[in-house]
């Protein structure tokens, strides 16, 4: 195998330790991991699934030191396709899709009692989406990514990437919506574009308006369209059951 130190090409299946005190368990091929196999790693961290040519490809699991685990597939030692990455100290788990080892594309964030639907780039939600409540509601929006403006003295210092801002569009039941469904979300907003307009402002909408102001930190909550998933869930209910 390639970190083996051995100058023989090897092929077959057997258990190799390393010299820095990591171990792989599984198949090889001209002295290189490939096919199924275990590698323990030296900070504790274990691999259990398929290798390419020493690399970590196709589907497998990967228990991290700090006990995350990501079950999924897998290119070029990269998570990368349709996988799931749970968080040990939350519960909470991102189920969706990867591009080299960053969450990108359609996915859902499961938390205790609710879930994020949309999608991620770079590693953030952007793009409409929505929460969904265990209690029976749904709270649809989009994460918009601010920009930055530039004071003139800094024009030659990259400006600092912003969080992307959660705003609210509407609160429902329980709806098959998926971010495939944008499209039809889109020309629905767009036939009530006029009427809203005109429209007067209902103590529902002022309310909502009022949270997308910008955050005033009041213990671990912030009240404004990007709010504590407690918080936001409880509103919710009551927004839409009164």
């Amino acid at each position: 195998m390639s970190d083996a130190g051995s100058e023989d090409a090897e092929s077959g299946e057997g258990t190799y330790r390393f010299k820095n005190g990591a171990l792989y368990t599984g198949n090889y091929l001209q002295n290189k991991k490939h096919g199924k196999g275990v590698f323990f790693y030296p900070d504790g961290s274990k691999y259990a699934g398929d290798w390419v040519h020493d690399q970590r490809q196709g589907y497998g699991e990967y228990l991290y030191a700090n006990g995350d685990t990501y079950t999924g597939e897998w290119a070029n030692n990269k998570r990368h396709g349709q996988g799931t990455y749970v968080y040990k100290e939350t519960g909470s788990k991102y189920v969706g899709c990867w591009v080299n080892g960053i969450q990108n594309g359609p996915a859902e964030l499961i938390h205790l009692n609710h879930r994020f639907k949309g999608r991620f780039l770079n590693g953030k939600p952007l793009g409409r989406g929505k929460f969904i409540f265990d209690i029976g509601c749904e709270q649809h929006g989009e994460y918009i990514q601010p920009v930055q403006e530039k004071e003139e003295e800094d024009e030659d210092e990259p400006p600092l990437p912003l969080e992307p801002i959660w705003k609210v569009s509407e609160i429902t039941k329980l709806t098959p919506w998926s971010p495939h469904d944008e499209e039809l979300l889109v020309s629905r907003e767009a036939a009530g574009a006029v009427a809203e307009e005109e429209e007067v402002p209902s103590a529902i909408g002022l309310f909502w308006k009022h949270l997308e102001t910008p955050c005033f930190d009041y213990g671990d909550h912030c009240f404004r369209g990007l709010i504590s998933s407690d918080v936001r869930g409880f509103l919710c209910f009551i927004l839409f059951f009164l």
